[in-house]
């Protein structure tokens, strides 16, 4: 037990990916365990609770498609198994979605988009909220997307289903609370991670958007991993005790 954490685990859903394994790690760095959820990026999993372990607490790794309710009800099962509690979930997967106007959507690019973000997500709250009501409370954080506050023209696939998420936790907030549970969401901004480097070696982010960009920013640079785990920790921890179905914005000021 740490001085802001319970026994138990964080269980961070899209752990392996870029902003997911910063995320984890300031958890690891406030003391509490970590149960990494990850799909197909096993290699990633691994070294992240490996660096994870070298903080001095311990880590899991789950493999899981979010979209199966099934699997997802197993890796939280296998995770309460290993640390005796889960205390907290963040929920960080998604795909990886093509920058494209709304016009040009397929049914396939937004199925795929909402399966994952939005069914996965929902999935994952189906299969914590007895454990957390048996436990005498969690919290769910969700990492949403600072195009909630001001849409980014062609991330739609990335904002809109997030937008759906964004409702749940106000739903969560208010159903669960009786419980002790809490539901509230961080707005991640430009991040120097993840998606934002794969797509910036595809080139869909060069210089021009890049220079766009930037000009929406209070902050005129990209922000990092950390600070979205911190942000993520504040909320998952009981100096958040009394916040519940809020969000912070963590984008270097986007659109203000």
């Amino acid at each position: 037990m740490t001085d802001i954490f319970p026994e138990g685990a964080a269980l961070i859903f899209g752990g392996s990916g870029g902003i997911g394994q910063g995320v984890t790690m300031e958890f690891a760095k406030a003391g509490t365990d970590v149960a990494i959820c990850y799909r197909s990026k096993r290699d990633a999993a691994e070294k992240t609770a490996e660096a994870v372990r070298a903080e001095g607490v311990n880590a899991s790794i789950h493999q899981v498609d979010v979209r199966d309710p099934a699997q997802v009800k197993a890796a939280v099962a296998a995770a309460v198994a290993g640390h005796d509690r889960i205390h907290s979930m963040i929920w960080g997967a998604g795909p990886l979605v093509p920058q494209i106007h709304i016009s040009d959507w397929t049914p396939d690019h937004y199925r795929n988009a909402i399966e994952v973000e939005v069914l996965g997500f929902f999935n994952a709250v189906q299969a914590l909220l007895p454990h957390f009501r048996t436990s005498g409370g969690g919290s769910f954080v969700h990492l949403g997307s600072a195009g909630h506050d001001w849409w980014p023209a062609m991330d739609g696939l990335s904002v809109a289903p997030k937008a759906a998420n964004e409702a749940l936790i106000k739903g969560i907030a208010k159903e669960e609370g009786k419980y002790e549970i809490r539901a509230n969401s961080v707005l991640v901004g430009v991040i120097d991670a993840g998606m934002f480097h794969e797509l910036s070696r595809q080139g869909v982010f060069d210089e021009a958007w890049v220079n766009e960009t930037q000009k929406l920013l209070a902050l005129k640079r990209w922000g990092e991993a950390a600070d979205i785990g911190q942000a993520a920790v504040y909320f998952a921890s009981s100096r958040a005790r009394y916040v519940t179905g809020q969000t912070i914005s963590v984008s270097g000021g986007f659109g203000v």
